[in-house]
């Protein structure tokens, strides 16, 4: 159903309204687009609520005024106002803004036009202006310069627009739609008239708010999607707000600044999650996780990791490192009783942290962990796939079982972790991180090593395909290649072609030769946290390991003359 509004100045606002509920949820279309944008949003969540788009002032079917003061701030909330009181004149409603239009129910929500008409508010891609000129403000200090500075980078089209004449002429030739979908793809070009009208909202608001920030706070329950890849605004202008929304929840989305229109299933969700627990309904995890609260510490907090091979050794010292920086934990192993134990150390750090004896080599057991996790979180944040078995011995007497067990756990493990998990993380759409472990063995060759060797070559390389599959999805991928690491893969690793004493005595020989070198698997751990941080393809871990990509790089020669060199630890 499609009706016209009046606003207190007697614009007239095209306003539909699609589905029916109890629930009525009010989007805002920003600039330059009109009420079209929020169309596959719509599709998505008119089945569960009664959904009201409008099209703005001076936009679509609405009517265009031609001066300047009418698109002051004050007079588009007073046309949001007029538009909740028409459509829910007895009920709170839910409002979800993207761009002008979120930078508009800011201003609303922070005033009195709605006070006590809003039950929530999703935000996307439009930050309150009189808090981002206040964060801009807040910058200008040498901590805060890089980030002032990323910001005033995005943000070149603002003193653009300022200008007269020239932003006109520019949308008039084509040249600023076309600037607009090679910065952050709008898909359909822009009306040229509303394009050119919507000037009007940059030139009477910006420049007053930006020096002359107001202090503007809202009790009204505030999430913010803010995708990481917007060209116009950087996600921390958007979420750092704390100081002004007490009741707030943030998520950074993988995309660009037209969300609604490139991931509208993604939105739907993530309002649906929001709007069903302001309306009553329990908070999925998935939410909660987005809620900015004190309570939250560490450089992990709230997220939620899966490890495998958890019981010892680096995934054990992982968990462990990823626990007290906050994170929750789902740890596996095929030992049951040591996976346990792991567990059990996560939560003296305050995890919460679950135990699931699983074999990554069985596809069938892997599917089930990935749907546990994906029916009590939603999906995991950070995914590290370090179980793997050791195998030494030359290729001639490694028989087809040895291959195909090396190969099961190494490879198709890592493969059954990535291919499950990722698909999870894409639908999300809230990014994450997938750790490998490989070796420092995937780039120097042994010929006492090439099952080991040919799985975590194949891992690494792995990786590098995924991290640019990925890459776009706001899922970065690190393959950690350790060197000499004490861990109790000594203990376990088959040494093939030899007897059952001489597989003992190999195995008690290098055990001790790793102990010399005692290198902890904590030192990995820390690695695989600075590697997640700070999102690098390639995480060596101990000195032999750098040492040894530099010698494959710049001398492969020697690293393959190397390679001929039996280097096992004989036992006594």
């Amino acid at each position: 159903m499609t009706r016209r509004v009046l606003s207190d100045d007697g614009v007239s606002l095209a306003v539909t309204e699609i589905g029916s509920g109890d629930v009525t949820v009010v989007c805002v279309h920003g600039y330059p687009d009109n009420g079209s944008l929020w169309q596959p949003v719509v599709d998505a969540l008119s089945d569960r609520y009664r959904v009201v788009i409008y099209d703005v002032r001076g936009a679509g079917e609405s009517d265009k005024p031609a001066a300047q003061r009418a698109y002051h701030l004050d007079r588009l909330a007073e046309d949001l106002a007029a538009v909740v009181n028409a459509v829910s004149p007895d009920k709170p409603v839910h409002l979800l803004a993207h761009d002008w239009g979120s930078i508009q129910t800011w201003h609303a929500v922070t005033g009195d036009w709605l006070r006590g008409r809003v039950a929530s508010f999703t935000s996307i891609s439009g930050p309150c202006l009189d808090h981002a000129g206040a964060w801009l403000r807040s910058r200008l200090r040498p901590r805060g310069l890089r980030e002032l500075l990323r910001q005033l980078a995005h943000s070149w089209y603002i003193a653009f627009f300022q200008l007269p004449r020239i932003p006109e002429l520019a949308w008039r030739s084509g040249l600023a739609g076309r600037a607009l979908q090679q910065l952050d793809g709008t898909g359909a070009p822009p009306d040229t008239g509303d394009a050119i009208r919507g000037l009007a909202l940059y030139r009477e608001n910006m420049l007053s708010r930006f020096t002359k920030p107001a202090r503007r706070d809202t009790d009204v329950p505030v999430q913010v999607l803010a995708p990481e890849d917007d060209g116009f605004v950087t996600p921390l202008v958007q979420t750092d707000i704390g100081r002004w929304v007490p009741r707030l929840w943030t998520r950074r989305v993988a995309g660009g600044h037209w969300l609604p229109r490139t991931r509208p299933d993604v939105v739907a969700r993530c309002a649906t999650e929001f709007i069903d627990h302001i309306e009553g309904a329990q908070e999925p995890w998935s939410l909660s996780r987005a809620r900015v609260t004190s309570e939250a510490h560490g450089r992990f907090a709230r997220q939620v990791a899966v490890i495998t091979g958890a019981g010892n050794g680096i995934g054990a010292a992982t968990a462990i490192a990823l626990a007290e920086e906050g994170a929750d934990l789902v740890l596996t192993d095929v030992d049951e009783l040591a996976v346990a134990r792991t567990a059990e150390q996560a939560r003296r750090h305050g995890a919460r942290a679950q135990a699931v004896a699983c074999d990554v080599s069985d596809a069938s057991a892997m599917a089930d962990l990935a749907k546990q996790v994906a029916a009590e979180y939603g999906a995991p944040d950070i995914v590290v796939n370090n179980a793997g078995i050791g195998m030494a011995g030359p290729f001639t007497q490694t028989t087809l079982a040895d291959w195909e067990r090396v190969i099961d756990v190494n490879l198709w493990g890592v493969i059954h972790g990535c291919k499950l998990f990722a698909e999870q993380m894409i639908a999300r759409g809230e990014g994450g991180h997938i750790v490998n472990l490989a070796s420092a063995a995937a780039y120097l060759p042994s010929k006492l090593l090439p099952a080991y060797a040919t799985t975590k070559a194949a891992v690494l390389m792995l990786s590098e395909c995924l991290r640019a599959e990925l890459g776009p999805q706001g899922i970065g991928v690190t393959a950690v290649c350790p060197g000499f690491v004490h861990t109790n893969i000594t203990a376990t690793t088959r040494f093939v072609g030899v007897d059952d004493g001489e597989q003992l005595r190999r195995q008690r020989a290098t055990t001790a030769a790793y102990q010399r070198r005692n290198y902890p698997p904590e030192k990995v751990a820390a690695r695989i946290l600075r590697a997640i941080e700070r999102d690098v393809p390639l995480a060596p871990a101990a000195a032999e390991a750098h040492v040894g990509l530099a010698l494959s790089r710049m001398t492969p020669a020697a690293v393959r003359a190397a390679a001929r060199l039996d280097p096992t630890p004989r036992g006594g």
